[in-house]
């Protein structure tokens, strides 16, 4: 049985398994299976006699390989009762939590360069006692500091544009958005936004949605982009000429952009502030549901997950995609 690897963390990956009644151990094998993944040293974390059930119960239902995890070294969490693809519960939900607690700790240790995780269940986490709206709180906690937030990142199928989509607001209700943005909460997310696409664009152009139908038309529809976001924007702009920003614009037309680049591997705007989740998220998952990754900012260290959810409906089939995995895994050695 494979132990953590001795040799430099540079190389290696914690990959936390998530709700273990989803296909977060089915897209993982796969993922870890695929030609340039073979030589990966990952860590996984999650309960070693479930991952082998798992993958024995998959590998004649599945047309793709399944990395054996007898070759894979493991943090061993056992899970504490027996689980049933698809069911998932409070039991799930602990597992899940405490797997994602302790890859975080493998990353903030320094044995593993950057973190991966599998789908969770909120409800499930609920359930346990584990009131979190998501992952990317957890780990703002364990990481001590006060906000994290989400970025999707999904690499063109053609040339090198990336879709970068960074939301100002994630798992709240909708009725909560407005109270929740501010002129200070806008600055700082384009701060986040504008150093990560930097990575890639020194003067990188950044669009940003407005909040309400037509950016507010003029007040007719809203008074938030009058009141305070045009002024925010300016403001903003005038302090940070390494950037174009352009906006706020109308939210049912502000990624038409993004899908021109897509489909046709041209040039695209390097970034995209949405103001709420699925105003973020309709038009990624959109464009790019197999290939787009949701990457944590502001941590002091990197995390990636795969833009999708549990899959309680197909889980224990061998049908799911591993496409969004692979990418996650391949964006944390790129950024990590």
């Amino acid at each position: 049985m494979p132990s953590i690897p001795s040799n430099s963390a540079e190389s290696h990956l914690a990959i936390a398994l998530g709700d273990p009644a989803g296909i977060g151990a089915e897209v993982t094998l796969k993922a870890l299976a695929q030609p340039e993944a073979r030589g990966l040293e990952p860590v996984l974390v999650g309960c070693r006699r479930w991952l082998e059930g798992q993958y024995e119960a998959l590998r004649p239902l599945s047309r793709d390989p399944l990395r054996d995890p007898a070759e894979l070294a493991m943090v061993d969490l056992p899970l504490e009762e027996p689980v049933a693809p698809g069911r998932s519960g409070p039991a799930c939900g602990d597992a899940g939590f405490r797997w994602l607690t302790a890859a975080a700790e493998l990353v903030q240790r320094g044995d593993c360069k950057a973190l991966v995780t599998a789908p969770i269940a909120k409800a499930s986490w609920y359930a346990a006692g584990h009131a979190y709206p998501g992952q990317t709180e957890r780990l703002a906690e364990l990481a001590g500091v006060a906000e994290a937030s989400m970025l999707f990142t999904a690499r063109a199928p053609q040339g090198h544009w990336r879709l970068n989509t960074l939301l100002a607001t994630t798992h709240i209700p909708l009725a909560a958005v407005p109270a929740s943005l501010d002129p200070a909460r806008l600055r700082r997310k384009l701060d986040q936004l504008l150093a990560f696409c930097q990575r890639f664009s020194p003067r990188p152009q950044l669009v940003v949605a407005g909040l309400n139908p037509h950016a507010g038309e003029a007040g007719q529809l809203g008074q938030e982009e009058e009141v305070w976001l045009n002024d925010t924007l300016s403001q903003w702009q005038a302090s940070h000429p390494e950037a174009e920003l352009l906006g706020p614009l109308p939210p049912d037309t502000c990624w038409l952009s993004a899908a021109q680049a897509w489909q046709q591997g041209s040039p695209g705007p390097d970034g995209y502030l949405a103001l709420y989740h699925d105003q973020g998220l309709i038009p990624v998952k959109l464009l790019a549901f197999d290939a787009a990754v949701n990457t944590t900012l502001g941590l002091p260290f990197l995390r990636t997950s795969p833009d999708h959810g549990t899959g309680f409906a197909i889980a224990g089939q061998g049908v799911a995609r591993a496409a969004s995995m692979a990418a996650a895994i391949s964006t944390a050695l790129e950024l990590g």
